[in-house]
């Protein structure tokens, strides 16, 4: 779709929010909480951003951008060259972290810049009257993005602030998450340590009740990259080289496997697998996922790995 740029606004953190807004028609694509949309920028850059809008508001889409320094120029665009009236290609909404239906608590923890799938989740449980606990950790009050919005939407009995510089707002991660209320389900997003921390601290919450989603891959060792071999489902043997990815030598084989981000955090390209040792390197799938799916644009194998392709 393009769509054109209604809306432009600073906040703390170095955040811009952008408001988008189609030119002809009154209403988008319907997306759920958690939705992201694959921005497409100049030079042929595409990036993902999370709608932090109100889902049930459809006149428009909210992505709030944080500048990345030493990134790949996409945020630095979009802060220095993006101005309100200009256009900008924008794909369907789609959703690797989808809030399911639960009848426990729910728990939402973002960090930073975090908070933009976790805010359109929140606006949705207010909506449908369902009680959670939303926790926000940042570095200040005044470094906080979208805490207006935040403030204004959810109800004090929700929303819980964690400053770094407050020492009486502070939370442990491991005191917040050592015990599980009964059914309960998390949700969190937040920059790769803190979803280091999260993750550590849930490790013994029992599979399919932690779910999340990462703006970039974990940390990988120095280890190098070994080579290895692919089998496609109708028996075509693909050489993985050391220096080469899952995904390009797939694509050199004759399959048109979609692709977005290529760095294992949109799940775009992920496929099944049916044997095989993987070597897991992406943001994106569930340690229960990972049992049978794979993300060919940063995952490898050892040995022969057979795709369901």
């Amino acid at each position: 779709m393009k769509l054109i740029v209604a809306g432009v606004r600073d906040e703390p953190g170095d955040v811009r929010v952008i408001e988008l807004r189609h030119r002809h028609r009154p209403f988008l694509p319907a997306f759920e909480p958690g939705s992201h949309v694959d921005v497409h920028l100049p030079d042929r850059k595409v990036r993902q951003y999370s709608l932090c809008g109100d889902p049930a508001d459809l006149s428009r889409y909210t992505i709030a951008v944080k500048r990345e320094t030493g990134g790949r120029g996409g945020s630095a665009w979009i802060h220095d060259q993006l101005e309100p009236g200009a256009e900008l290609p924008v794909s369907a909404p789609r959703n690797h972290f989808p809030l399911k239906a639960s009848d426990g608590p729910l728990l939402l923890l973002a960090g930073g810049i975090g908070i933009t799938p976790i805010l359109a989740m929140a606006q949705a449980l207010c909506r449908q009257d369902k009680p959670f606990e939303l926790h926000y950790f940042t570095r200040s009050r005044s470094l906080t993005p979208l805490l207006g919005t935040l403030e204004e939407t959810i109800s004090p009995e929700s929303l819980r602030l964690h400053f770094d510089d407050q020492v009486e707002t502070r939370q442990d991660l491991e005191g917040l998450l050592s015990k599980r209320p009964s059914g309960a389900q998390l949700y969190y997003c937040g920059p790769p340590g803190f979803m280091a921390a999260v993750a550590r601290a849930s490790e013994h919450w029992p599979d399919g009740t932690v779910h999340f989603e990462a703006f970039q891959p974990p940390v990988q060792d120095d280890t190098p990259p070994e080579p290895f071999t692919i089998v496609l489902g109708n028996g075509t043997v693909v050489p993985v080289p050391a220096d080469a990815s899952a995904l390009s030598a797939i694509r050199a084989a004759g399959v048109l496997l979609m692709a977005s981000c290529e760095n294992g955090v949109c799940g775009t390209c992920q496929c099944g697998y049916l044997e095989g040792k993987p070597i897991h390197r992406d943001a994106v799938l569930s340690n229960e996922a990972r049992s049978h799916r794979f993300i060919p644009c940063v995952s490898r194998a050892t040995g022969v790995l057979k795709l369901d392709l």
